[in-house]
C-alpha cells in the first residue's frame, strides 16, 4: 500500500476538468494492492498435468487435449453444428460454466481452442481441452473470464449435423 502523487504535467495539467478536477491540481492516491495475477502459460498446462497424472496430446496450435473416447459418429468439422455437454473450470478446479444438457454451437462461432479441441472428436465422444489464453479469451478476457487464463473443458459430443 502507498500514497501516488500525480502532477498537473502528467495529470489534467493546467485546466482540469470542469466542475471536477481545478487546473494545476496535484492528485493524491492512496491505493492498496489486493491482488497479483501472473498470465497463466503452457507451463501451468504442462503443471496441472503433471499433478494430475494425466497424458494429454498436443496440437500445432499449442492445444492441450485428451481423448477418453473418440466417438463413433459423425466426423466434426469446422463448418460442423454441434450440441455438447460440457463444464468449464480453472486450473484450480473453479467452475466458470457448464451445461450438462448440452448446448448447440455453430464452430465458426467459438474461441479458437474450443473450436479446433472439438474437430479431434466425433458424435459421441468425450474427453478434455486445455487451452492457453491465446486459444482461449487472450490478453483480453471476457466478462467472466479474467484475461490470460489456462481454460479446461470437459465435453461431451452429444450431436453432429455436418
Amino acid at each position: 500500500s502507498g500514497t501516488i502523487f500525480i502532477p498537473p504535467s502528467l495529470a489534467y495539467g493546467e485546466y482540469g476538468i470542469s466542475g471536477t478536477i481545478p487546473g494545476g491540481a496535484v492528485l493524491v492516491f492512496d491505493v492498496e494492492i489486493v491482488k497479483i495475477t501472473n498470465p497463466q502459460t503452457e507451463d501451468d498446462i504442462i503443471k496441472y498435468l503433471e499433478e494430475n497424472s494425466l497424458q494429454a496430446e498436443i496440437s500445432d496450435t499449442g492445444l492441450y487435449y485428451i481423448v477418453e473416447e473418440e466417438g463413433t459418429g459423425e466426423p466434426i468439422t469446422e463448418t460442423s453444428i454441434v450440441t455438447v455437454a460440457y463444464t468449464g473450470y480453472y486450473l484450480d478446479g473453479t467452475e466458470f460454466d457448464a451445461s450438462s444438457n448440452g448446448v448447440q454451437f455453430n464452430l465458426q462461432n467459438l474461441i479458437p481452442g474450443f473450436k479446433e479441441g472439438l474437430t479431434y472428436f466425433k458424435e459421441g465422444g468425450k474427453g478434455t481441452l486445455l487451452l492457453t489464453p491465446e486459444l482461449g479469451y487472450g490478453s483480453e478476457g471476457s466478462t467472466t473470464i479474467p484475461r490470460n487464463t489456462v481454460l479446461l473443458f470437459d465435453i461431451e459430443v452429444q450431436s453432429v449435423n455436418n
